[in-house]
């Protein structure tokens, strides 16, 4: 992810003994090694590591998932699960990397589409 950064240059981290209860919204990049209860919205990138754990919807232009997610994905660009990630909920990117050893159970909508799913 370090060379996706948001244009702005902006990243923001949440370390692995801090608890977020609430929506994170950012203009740039984030990583979470810690948890978060609620939604993370990344205008740039967003990057869960092996220590990360979201319980709520995750968008971001490119996701790179290592840890927990317990809620949808949706990845503008492209959705990366490697070999620890865990995804509980559905995915919606352009295209989808799974490295051997994820696990994933939910649905996987995939288009060339960008635009971010309507409520439903």
């Amino acid at each position: 992810m370090a060379d996706k950064q948001a244009a702005n240059g902006e990243l923001s981290f949440i370390g692995h003994t801090t608890v977020i209860e609430g929506t994170i919204k950012t203009d740039g990049s984030i990583r979470v090694d810690g948890k978060v209860i609620g939604d993370l919205h990344a205008k740039a990138n967003a990057a869960v590591g092996e220590r990360g754990i979201v319980e709520g919807t995750v968008t971001a232009r490119n996701v790179s998932l290592s840890g927990k997610v317990k809620g949808s994905v949706t990845a503008l660009e492209k959705l990366v699960l490697e070999d620890k990630a865990i995804l509980l909920g559905d995915i919606r990117t352009a295209r989808l990397v799974v490295d051997e050893g994820a696990m994933f159970d939910g649905q996987c909508a995939m288009t060339g589409s960008t635009a971010p799913p309507k409520a439903g």
